[in-house]
């Protein structure tokens, strides 16, 4: 198989820039390809040139010394070529030219590791605590990996190669953080996703001169999202709960479900985010922490009383919230326990109260998918459609009321 990578140098004269009888001698530098041209000060008559071995035919003394500073120009091309080749710079023939010519190319010893920190030291200001979280993972990976697979435990921004993309994900895949707690596909696209954004980063900051993530494709695999049935809900509703804390995680997961709001969105709702409308009708007006999307959803009355429940509660009026504070750990791990006691059969997490919002709550009693996605905050029609689950239940209501509207205009 033929290899792409070439290094050639040729010497050839002018014409067209002939002075006083004499041409001046170029030199050609080819480099993979690409080509660089330059002058090299020296004349020779026409006739006293070579063309098919591109040097002075040895005629004289005079013209045996200029054979000897091509030469001697020609070994030194190379040298450079290889020195450029040995520090993983990027060959090609003007660089090679510039380095003969002592034009040293800007270069950065800024490394990976300076990159993640620096990356999450800007954006602690601009990220939001659950994905700053989630790029402070990344570094540990980065760091962890680096330090079993190089000597200097870290590399140069400029060293950066697709070998490197490959090999962190196969460790990803292969070394948890965590005893037992695999990185799975998605997970793994996560950790590549934010690296290259990292990466990214730093190719608009000219650090970097190429992108090596540029042919490697994010293979992201797609999840069926969790959400409760009509029936399941109401198994939620209906069991019985040993303690008040417990009762609280329910309140709080089934205002959501009526709702549509995301866990920290909920946190932060305040009586101020409660709009009077007519007919003693009212509504969250909020903007969502997430994207800065404001977001007015109608409160349906089985959310009113679940607001209600909390109106004197002393944590919420001290904190100047709807609802009282709790951590979305404790929350979850709550969750677990009210799933088994009312026996839905699927792992409860609060984000499921979203879905579960978009789908049964709405979606299977009528709602337009538009309205759904005004009221989740969503910019894009295509994401509320991963939260709204069209089942098969959908569509034969659907279909049901066509055939309803059809028999009415037959009659």
């Amino acid at each position: 198989m033929k290899t792409t990578k070439t290094f050639g140098v040729h010497f050839t004269i002018r014409q067209n820039k002939m002075q006083n009888g004499k041409c001046p001698v170029y030199l050609r530098i080819v480099v993979n390809g690409s080509r660089a041209e330059l002058s090299l000060k020296s004349l020779v008559y026409y006739e006293d040139w070579n063309l098919s071995k591109g040097m002075a035919k040895p005629k004289n003394q005079e013209l045996k010394l200029l054979n000897n500073y091509l030469e001697d120009v020609r070994g030194r091309l190379f040298t450079h070529y290889k020195e450029l080749k040995i520090e993983g710079e990027e060959l090609t023939a003007e660089g090679v030219k510039n380095a003969y010519l002592g034009i040293k190319k800007e270069t950065n010893n800024y490394s990976l590791l300076w990159l993640a920190k620096e990356h999450n030291k800007i954006m602690a200001n601009v990220l939001k605590p659950g994905s700053l979280k989630n790029y402070f993972t990344t570094l540990a990976y980065l760091r962890n990996y680096l330090q079993k697979a190089y000597p200097a435990k870290d590399i140069l921004l400029r060293q950066l190669k697709y070998e490197f993309i490959t090999g962190f994900e196969h460790y990803i895949r292969t070394t948890p953080l965590k005893s037992n707690d695999p990185c799975r596909n998605n997970g793994t696209m996560k950790h590549l996703e934010r690296l290259r954004k990292m990466v990214t980063w730093a190719a608009k900051n000219e650090w970097i001169d190429r992108d090596p993530f540029n042919n490697f494709k994010l293979s992201f695999k797609k999840t069926e999202r969790e959400h409760l049935t009509s029936a399941e809900l109401n198994a939620v509703i209906a069991t019985e709960l040993p303690s008040a804390s417990l009762q609280k995680v329910r309140d709080l997961f089934l205002f959501s479900c009526y709702t549509g709001l995301a866990f920290t969105d909920l946190m932060e709702l305040k009586p101020v985010h409660i709009i009077e409308g007519a007919n003693n009708t009212k509504r969250i007006s909020t903007i969502r922490a997430k994207t800065d999307v404001r977001v007015n959803v109608p409160l349906l009355q089985s959310a009113e009383e679940i607001m209600a429940k909390y109106s004197t509660d002393e944590s919420a009026i001290v904190n100047g919230t709807v609802f009282p504070s709790i951590s979305n750990q404790e929350m979850n791990r709550n969750l677990k326990i009210i799933a088994g006691l009312s026996k839905v059969g699927k792992l409860l997490t609060f984000h499921m109260a979203r879905h579960t919002f978009a789908t049964t709550v709405t979606l299977m009693n009528g709602v337009p998918i538009e309205s759904i996605s005004k009221m989740l905050g969503h910019t894009k029609i295509t994401t509320t459609m991963i939260y709204a689950k069209v089942n098969q239940s959908k569509v034969e209501m659907d279909m049901q009321a066509l055939q309803e509207k059809m028999n009415s205009k037959i009659q």
